[in-house]
């Protein structure tokens, strides 16, 4: 079992009204679903440019990782996402070949999906997500 591709790839924002209106104008995307995520206290947007997908990420608190990601870097790439069929026989298999894993079992991630994440210490210095096919 291993990724079958790249379900999105997450990107930090500042202002996420903002960033919604200048992909749209720069690159057509649509707004495929908006949504506050209340317990990663986040503002998540996922839109669609032709078959792939961006999820814009803004945080309503400094202290929450993503927050912390943009009081050090500032806006930009946050993560890379792949689709997989089971996202704990994928963290299981990662864990096995060594990789350090952020979450050692899947959780509830935003639009419905099971997901989890590696360190970027795993993966080349790029913070992983698995997201669950669906």
């Amino acid at each position: 079992m291993s990724p079958s591709g790249i379900h999105h790839l997450g990107v930090a924002v500042a202002d996420l009204d903002e960033a919604v209106d200048s992909y749209r104008r720069m690159f057509g995307a649509e707004l495929e679903e908006r949504l506050t995520v209340p317990e990663g206290d986040l503002e998540v947007a996922m839109l669609r440019i032709g078959g792939d997908r961006i999820e814009l990420l803004h945080s309503l608190d400094p202290e929450t990782p993503v927050g912390r990601f943009l009081e050090r870097r500032g806006p930009g790439m946050h993560h890379v996402a792949f689709e997989v069929d089971d996202v704990g026989a994928e963290l299981d298999r990662l864990a096995a070949v060594g990789a350090e894993l952020i979450d050692v079992e899947p959780r509830a991630g935003a639009f419905g999906h099971d997901i989890g994440f590696v360190h970027p210490g795993s993966a080349g210095g790029v913070l992983t997500e698995l997201v669950a096919r669906g």
